[in-house]
């Protein structure tokens, strides 16, 4: 079930049975006339009031103080292993953004299936990467423990063969 809609199914369901006493009343509908005339009165409404609580954007800055578009500055890539692999880009970049400037979210697929391999890159502010891997690593993210620390440069076969 999606949050959104897992958010707005008390206010339905109470909209819903409000709609249905109101139509009752009012109305000499049956029984099916009136549940299905306060479903839709509902589904029409909910999305509705749903729009109109949307978060301000001042709500907003105060959850992302930094905007990412554009930024200047130095940046530092963490390493996130562990991952569940039902986690998308969105989630982690909304996880690891409660503790600073998130720039860039990669995460890893198999070539050949597509399904992701359980780790992946966050691009982050430098001067955030330290408390994010102090908050995050052994941090329980939709039941697995991440592993977070700061990425390795990739190194070329040649240079791993003469070491």
């Amino acid at each position: 079930m999606s949050p959104t809609l897992r958010n707005t199914l008390p206010y339905t369901l109470a909209l819903a049975v409000i709609a249905f006493v109101l139509f009752y009343l009012v109305s000499s509908m049956s029984t099916a006339l009136t549940f299905i005339a306060g479903v839709l009165t509902c589904g029409i409404l909910v999305p509705i009031l749903v729009d109109v609580k949307k978060p301000t954007a001042q709500f907003k800055a105060v959850n992302n103080p930094v905007s990412t578009e554009g930024f200047q500055g130095d940046t530092a890539t963490l390493y996130v292993g562990n991952l569940p692999y039902r986690a998308n880009e969105d989630a982690v970049k909304e996880l690891f953004g409660r503790f600073g400037t998130v720039i860039n979210v990669r995460l890893m697929k198999d070539r050949q299936t597509g399904r992701r391999r359980g780790f992946g890159f966050v691009e982050v502010a430098a001067t955030d990467a330290n408390n994010m891997i102090g908050k995050l690593n052994d941090f329980e993210f939709q039941e697995r423990t991440l592993k977070v620390r700061e990425a390795r440069d990739r190194q070329d076969d040649e240079n791993q063969a003469a070491e």
